[in-house]
């Protein structure tokens, strides 16, 4: 046994954390952030303990919005802690301990050396006699974010990102005291009710927010960014104030948002989703999102696809919107060939040969209307490879039509049910359950068919209807718990889909970027980052997208129409540059000198793709409005900035470009797309600021920048 009053001080040489064992009291987390850094004063106390429980019969000790302060919190102590390496990743355990219910929670946290980001889950055993009712778990509890500093709450602004159907990736800016407002004056409070909560709900898990948050302080630039890793709804996080420091506390689902619970049986164990925080002392939510990124990247499923970044044609966006035949197909396959495309997908509608294929998906079987004559819709595909390209198909998976036959074929239970009927939502949809193996089995029946059996090298997974809280497999069990089996078992789904096929290319896609999460990008390649037809809306979405996922997993379209004029079909080709060239459009209709734009932008894609997969994004402009007039992405190496700016509308014809990380380098800039642009451009070294002139609105540029080596090296 460790001595109670003991700080056990770990991590490495880009992130630390101090945990005060406690005596009496708890375990609690005092410091996180870089080495060396001083520790503020927390009131005694303070700041929250390690882990934070409630059940139906321990709930919490002050009363309000948040679920921290609870009663079993406050009553674990501290039983044992270990340290380990698993190769570049630090791991430490803690273990704590309730005698009087028997609950042992293991807090698990892991750093990887050089990376200033946490991951955190929680492991929870009942080492007791009674069933324990749990209503929420806290997968990372942090009360030391302003470090005990009351004067820095002031500066302290919070970070969140409105997640909507075509118009995703939506970051807002708040003070941290408009959600929790000083209330000390005659009389000290440290305990308020108030709190900001953010939860998701139901299936999708970036429907209405993404699944982030994070803490900014605008004066140092010392910033904090979270993400929930869950691939649905059920997940819910909370930021204020307790005893003169701000504080995070990152859960999956709970009771009091989604109706989550959870009966832990004696010897059972119950594992929360995993959570991630990342770290940066000055540099701001930019410093912040360019540690998620390498952290992103560092805990994903390697995938050649990754690297090599092949260019996509999908014919559904502002092309046949789900009506695929032959004779439409046969052309398109040729002008996507010609354009440069690597990947050609047949999205929705190739599998039904009504008017109406939203109720009859499910069995996955190919319309013989849209694909007449004796080899059907392998005419197509032959053509896709004759040309060069690798065949890919839109499905489904988890929904099931009314009017298909897998709905009468797979028993009841292999459903999302409720009350012990089946949910049925979006006019005619009903919901697999991937807990169950008859489920399971049908739809690797369906995958091993297309990918093993059809050559099938690209699998776009969509998923456009939400059924609501989840669903109950057996009494006793509430659907928000049903439906996070369901999650974990999606994900082994997928992870058993690329063990059997590790060349496959899956796509993530939810009515666009409805299931923008962690959970599922670790795994699939690409995100569908937004299902927005209008060109001029996409570039604040694809601007921002690299919040939220790589960029190189970032899917943007670039969907150039006949009726567009020379500076749009640039600007929708733009949007896509410096992500994953998602080509779309009526590319046969296009006039030769569109065309030559369209090709142009995938050859000079093609030209710097390499580098993104390393690369780090800034915001030149600050992270996107979704009104505002000029846009700026940059991704940027070591060597090499490349710059997208767009100029929607407005007079201003002129903008300065912030490039901190490149002030006082001698930088060559070149514009790479496209080649008839009229854009003017001004280093200027000492303050890193570059003057961009776009002439015209609606107009669109990429920009590189290379340093140049310094004279006499």
């Amino acid at each position: 046994m460790t001595d109670p009053h003991e700080t056990v001080r770990w991590g490495h040489d880009a992130l630390e954390l101090e945990i005060s064992l406690g005596d009496p009291g708890p375990p609690r987390l005092v410091r996180l952030g870089a080495p060396g850094e001083k520790t503020g004063t927390p009131r005694p106390g303070a700041p929250l303990p390690l882990v934070e429980v409630t059940t139906a019969g321990l709930g919490r000790h002050w009363s309000g919005r948040h679920l921290i302060n609870s009663v079993l919190g406050a009553r674990l102590r501290h039983r044992s802690h270990r340290a380990s390496r698993v190769g570049d990743w630090h791991v430490l355990t803690v273990e704590l301990h309730e005698p009087e219910t028997g609950l042992t929670a293991e807090a698990v946290y892991r750093s990887m050396d050089g990376l200033p980001v946490l991951r955190s889950e929680v492991l929870l055993r009942n080492e007791g006699a009674q069933t324990l009712h749990l209503e929420s778990v806290g997968s990372l509890v942090a009360g030391c974010l302003t470090r005990g500093d009351p004067a820095a709450l002031d500066n302290t602004e919070l970070l969140w990102a409105e997640n909507e159907w075509f118009a995703e990736c939506r970051w807002q800016r708040l003070p941290l005291r408009v959600a929790s407002p000083e209330r000390n004056g005659r009389f000290h409070t440290t305990a308020g009710r108030s709190t900001r909560v953010v939860a998701g709900q139901g299936v999708w898990s970036s429907c209405g927010r993404l699944p982030m948050g994070g803490l900014t302080d605008r004066e140092s630039g010392r910033t904090w960014l979270w993400q929930i890793e869950h691939n649905g709804g059920g997940w819910r996080w909370e930021c204020g104030v307790r005893d003169d420091t701000a504080y995070a506390a990152l859960y999956g689902p709970d009771d009091a948002d989604h109706g989550w619970r959870h009966p832990l049986e004696p010897g059972a164990e119950f594992r929360t989703v995993p959570v991630a925080l990342a770290f940066c002392a000055d540099g701001g939510p930019e410093g912040a999102f360019a540690a998620l990124t390498r952290y992103r990247r560092a805990t994903r499923r390697p995938h050649p696809d990754h690297r090599r970044l092949p260019v996509i044609f999908n014919d559904y966006m502002n092309c046949l919107m789900g009506d695929p035949t032959t004779a439409k197909l046969l052309p398109l396959v040729d002008a996507a060939a010609e354009a440069g495309a690597e990947y050609f997908v047949i999205d929705a509608g190739w599998y039904d040969d009504g008017d109406n294929w939203w109720p009859s998906v499910g069995a996955w079987e190919p319309s013989t209307s849209r694909f007449p004559g004796p080899k059907g819709i392998h005419e197509v595909l032959d053509r896709i490879r004759e040309r060069g390209m690798v065949p890919g198909l839109w499905l489904e998976p988890e929904a099931v039509g009314v009017n298909s036959p897998v709905a009468g074929s797979l028993p009841e239970e292999a459903f999302f049910r409720r009350d012990g009927r089946r949910v049925e939502e979006g006019g005619g949809r009903y919901h697999l359950d991937l807990r169950h193996p008859a489920a399971r089995a049908h739809l690797d029946g369906v995958v091993d068919r297309l990918v093993g059996e059809w050559g099938i090298g690209y699998l776009k997974l969509d998923h456009n209807t939400d059924p609501g809280s989840g669903t109950s497999s057996h009494p006793g069990e509430t659907p928000a718990a049903g439906l996070l089996g369901h999650n974990r078992a999606h994900l082994d789904w997928l992870d058993g889909i690329l063990d059997r096929f590790p060349e496959l290319v899956i796509e993530n896609c939810a009515s666009g970027g409805m299931r923008m999460d962690h959970a599922l990008l670790s795994r699939l390649q690409l995100q569908s980052t937004s299902d927005q037809q209008d060109l001029l809306r996409y570039p604040p979405i694809a601007a921002a997208a690299p919040t939220a996922v790589t960029p190189e997993q970032g899917a943007v379209w670039a969907y150039p129409l006949p009726e567009d004029s020379p500076d749009e079909v640039a600007l929708t080709m733009a949007n896509a540059l410096l992500g994953r060239i998602h080509l779309s459009g009526r590319l046969v209709e296009l006039s030769p000198s569109a065309r030559d734009l369209v090709h142009e932008a995938v050859a000079v894609h093609k030209s710097i793709r390499a580098d993104l997969p390393q690369a780090l994004p800034a915001w030149p402009l600050g992270l996107p409005g979704w009104e505002d007039p000029w846009i700026a992405l940059a991704l940027h190496t070591p060597a090499t900035t490349y710059v997208s700016a767009w100029r929607r509308s407005g007079e201003q014809v002129v903008r300065d470009l912030d490039l901190p990380h490149l002030v006082g380098s001698d930088v060559h800039v070149e514009v790479l797309y496209p080649s008839s642009s009229r854009a003017a451009t001004v280093w200027h070294p000492d303050t890193a600021k570059l003057t961009l002139t776009l002439p015209t609105a609606p107009s669109a540029v990429l920009l590189r920048l290379t340093r140049r080596p310094a004279k006499g090296s």
